[in-house]
């Protein structure tokens, strides 16, 4: 498999804000591919992921390249079947991590067999927002996980102070009593129409629906639960299996 990057997102990429790049130290930054994949032959992209990309990854966590990487098999959702994604402190170290894993998977001889098995994809860049553990990659994860993807409208910035003050708490609380291995809110760098990412994950699906279902109620009387609905009105949810995810 290869490390995917269209001509678009480069562009996009010379195109990132100052300000995107002065935060560079308040959260991790993620890349994530999203796969579109043959589903009569995903089980054979998720053999040849194992064998040749898994370990470059690995390698990547322990000399420092990454801080952390992850691969997800697709339960419940839309077209995305397969999602990859590994992450660092600045999207220079992004982009840096990128090359260099790039250059390993040639060295070991990559095969472009995956590329045909899952032959389109979706890039997108993430920053961590709040999360359990102060960070979205800090807390450890659990086997199974909810996404929801997010369509907001320029006051998304209110959405994220609404999630770091008013459901933050609830979701830790959550964390605390395990009933939440852990939750995360990420928001758009690079990318498509989706701004802002929040996750949730647990040790198997019922207890990961006990607690979506028991935040949702927590948050049904609130008015700052309607004004969230109000800036980001439409979203996008997938179930994905945790397949792989260091640390």
């Amino acid at each position: 498999m290869r490390i995917f990057i269209s001509l678009i997102v480069l562009s996009m990429f010379v195109c990132l804000s100052n300000v995107a790049i002065a935060q560079d130290d308040e959260g991790s930054y993620i890349y994530t591919t999203y796969f579109y994949c043959d589903v009569t032959r995903q089980d054979e992209a998720d053999e040849l992921f194992e064998d040749v990309d898994k370990p470059i990854f690995e390698e990547a966590v322990k000399d420092g390249t990454i801080t952390g990487w992850g691969y997800l098999a697709h339960h419940t959702g839309g077209k995305w079947r397969r999602a990859q994604y590994y992450a660092a402190g600045s999207v220079v170290d992004l982009l840096a991590a990128q090359e260099a894993i790039a250059e390993r998977q040639e060295e070991e001889g990559d095969s472009d067999e995956f590329g045909e098995i899952c032959n389109a994809h979706d890039d997108y860049i993430w920053r961590s927002v709040a999360a359990s553990g102060g960070d979205i990659l800090a807390a450890p994860r659990g086997k199974v996980g909810l996404s929801a993807y997010y369509v907001c409208d320029s006051r998304e910035g209110a959405a994220d102070e609404i999630v770091k003050n008013i459901f933050a708490p609830v979701y830790d609380a959550h964390v605390s009593d395990g009933k939440l291995s852990s939750w995360g809110w990420a928001e758009h760098i690079v990318g498509g129409k989706y701004r802002r990412l929040a996750t949730m994950t647990a040790e198997d699906w019922p207890a990961l629906f006990a607690a979506r279902a028991s935040i949702l109620e927590a948050g049904q009387d609130s008015d700052l639960g309607d004004q969230f609905g109000e800036i980001c009105g439409s979203h996008t949810d997938y179930l994905w299996e945790i397949r792989h995810e260091t640390p």
